[in-house]
């Protein structure tokens, strides 16, 4: 007999890369000790100082420099971070949107 599952169109999260999502989320963790949880959001101008610094953490890889000095994690993981708000922002402005159209 075999098992049934239900699955297809739905999101494959076993497609996700644990490595780097843990040094993702490390940077997060560090961020919120550091400043509190969910500072990202009460920053001025958000998307354009995330974004710039997404920039600077993807130079500083580029140059050569693969560990932040300050938290000890990836750049990469810094700059995915700050795109990450960046994003989550963006997909929030589109909801509203959508969700103010609809009603």
């Amino acid at each position: 007999m075999q098992g049934i599952k239900n699955d297809i169109g739905k999101l494959r999260y076993d497609l996700e890369q644990v490595l780097a999502t843990e040094e993702v989320i490390s940077v997060l963790t560090f961020g919120a000790a550091k400043y509190a949880d969910d500072n990202w959001r009460k920053l001025e101008d958000s998307p354009k100082r995330y974004y710039a610094a997404s920039r600077r953490h993807l130079a500083a890889y580029k140059m050569g420099e693969a560990i932040d000095p300050e938290s000890g994690y990836h750049h990469l993981a810094h700059a995915i971070c700050c795109l990450n708000f960046l994003l989550e922002v963006e997909l929030e402005t589109i909801n509203k949107t959508k969700e103010s159209h609809e009603t």
